[in-house]
């Protein structure tokens, strides 16, 4: 007995283990595509893979990226001895 044919082949997870899809990390982010595809175009987002139309995202890459755009927390300008009026 042989099995019916797919119109599209099995992609084995093992070998995208680690990556994500443009519309999926959008997704992740609460981005648009459009904007993680702009951000490619002004070289501003991280790095991608392009696999002909299909566009991935190293997962570590993405996490360093995000670390990279931390901001450092404000110190209060106030000085010390400033009185508060209420």
């Amino acid at each position: 007995m042989t099995q019916p044919m797919s119109a599209e082949p099995e992609i084995e997870p093992r070998l995208l283990r680690g990556w994500i899809s443009r519309y999926d990390l959008a997704q992740e982010l609460g981005l648009s595509v459009d904007t993680l595809g702009r951000w490619e175009r002004r070289r501003k987002g991280p790095a991608c893979v392009r696999a002909g139309r299909k566009i991935f995202y190293r997962m570590s890459v993405v996490q360093d990226w995000l670390q990279s755009q931390e901001m450092p927390r404000v110190a209060d300008t106030r000085p010390s001895n400033a009185r508060v009026r209420a």
